[in-house]
């Protein structure tokens, strides 16, 4: 509890100071492979494909650096696989806030003194001391890496895993929108026996639409868009605000800390008041177990029926308990938002190409988007998308008013737009009338 680190040893990526045995100091080839570990988490790989790629780079394994460096006798470890790296030993690797430079203590425990194998504790009964030597990496990149892990993505039969999983959700229930994939056309024989092609697909569509689907009782909506266009507004939103914070950083944490300072006023109300409502009706709970308990001694409640009022009232009660708790930790979380906006700051200052969106960029700079279902009550198809980014939220650029070339020229394409649907609408009705006399004669 004083801070002393419970280990025998430096992990991956540290060694002992010479001068200070109680210290830890970066080992820099190993610091080199435990960033390049978290960078490549951020890609989107997975700890098997990480582990793969360093055996393939014929970079040795933890245990044999350590053991070649004497930090660690080498006993129970084959030496002629010193390159043999694990997926496990990846997935502990990233989750260690140790690489953040903080001292984690009471991480495992044993219930005597006899036991020979210690037990993984919950992550709540860990003591973290912070700061407590040099970081390999930053808060951000490690905070961003244990994103990656909790999203699963599955690699295809073509050998990709979409990038935007576990991002997109639909505006009205919430749920998550799935990824139906077919890279390349398919054939396949209409109801005349035509052979005919389909083209590829690869769209989002709502999950509770779909699962609800399976039993013949639709929930909720489609909410289909394709992947290329959910790409191409998350690329246009990542370069407008990364754009804008280049060229007016002063005026992009004003708007931030404007923004930020809304909400979280609306949301402290919100929380106040159900914190005192929540109060109020501990306080009545506490007076109806004195009643009941009055009402027992006095032999008006049986024993059962007191025991039953009781552990209802008293469940009750906790669960406010907790939930006034929690309010009260997220009202005091409110911290300053030219914080936050200093992060994303620094996020937009580690890419220099924006000219495709690649996984990392996702990762690092999305925090969700947010799919409606599409309107089609103008004559065209419309379609809501609001992208949530990392620190800073939804974010809208302010944008220029647009010159009378730039109207005229949007006006001349919806002109050409509304003629294509007229002449599709023509065509579809030539057609019927074509196949009715066709009915007819025959």
């Amino acid at each position: 509890m004083a801070g002393k680190r419970l280990t025998f040893a430096p992990i991956y990526g540290y060694m002992l100071d010479p001068n200070d045995k109680s210290k830890w100091i970066i080992d820099p080839e190993a610091a080199e492979v435990v960033r390049r570990i978290f960078a490549l988490t951020i890609e989107g790989k997975g700890p098997n494909e990480v582990a793969r790629l360093l055996a393939e780079e014929k970079i040795a394994r933890p245990s044999y650096h350590l053991a070649a460096r004497g930090i660690v006798k080498l006993t129970q470890y084959d030496n002629s696989i010193p390159h043999a790296w694990s997926g496990n030993s990846i997935a502990h690797m990233i989750g260690k806030p140790e690489y953040m430079g903080h001292t984690v203590n009471f991480r495992t425990s044993k219930e005597s003194y006899k036991d020979k194998h210690a037990k993984e504790n919950p992550q709540e009964d860990w003591v973290i001391f912070e700061n407590t030597h040099p970081a390999i990496v930053d808060p951000e990149t490690w905070e961003t890496a244990q994103r990656c892990r909790k999203t699963v993505r599955r690699v295809d039969s073509h050998g990709e895993a979409n990038p935007l999983t576990g991002l997109v959700f639909c505006a009205d229930c919430g749920a998550k929108l799935y990824n139906h994939r077919q890279p390349y056309p398919k054939q396949y024989k209409n109801k005349k026996g035509y052979i005919c092609n389909r083209a590829s697909k690869d769209v989002y569509t709502c999950s509770t639409y779909n699962l609800t689907g399976r039993h013949y009782n639709h929930q909720c909506t489609n909410h289909q868009i394709r992947t290329v266009v959910l790409r191409e507004l998350a690329l246009d939103a990542i370069k407008s605000v990364s754009g804008f914070v280049k060229s007016n950083e002063a005026e992009f944490i004003k708007q931030v800390r404007e923004a930020s300072t809304v909400r979280q006023e609306e949301t402290a109300k919100s929380h106040k008041r159900r914190i005192a409502k929540e109060h109020k009706r501990i306080a009545e709970l506490n007076t109806l177990i004195r009643r009941i308990y009055e009402d027992n001694v006095n032999g008006k409640l049986t024993d059962k029926r007191f025991e039953l009022l009781s552990q209802e009232y008293e469940q009750e009660q906790s669960e406010l308990e907790q939930s006034i708790e929690q309010l009260q930790a997220e009202m005091d979380s409110f911290h300053a938002d030219s914080a936050r906006a200093d992060r994303f700051i620094e996020i937009v200052k580690k890419f220099t190409d924006f000219s495709e969106l690649t996984p990392a960029m996702i990762n690092e700079f999305i925090e969700k988007i947010v799919v409606y279902e599409a309107d089609k009550s103008s004559g065209e198809r419309e379609q809501q998308v609001d992208i949530y980014l990392n620190f800073i939220g939804k974010f809208d650029v302010p944008a220029p008013e647009p010159t009378p070339e730039e109207i005229a020229e949007e006006e001349k394409r919806r002109e050409k737009r509304a003629q294509h649907r007229e002449a599709q609408r023509r065509y579809t009705e030539k057609k019927k009338l074509e196949q009715e006399q066709q009915e007819k004669t025959a």
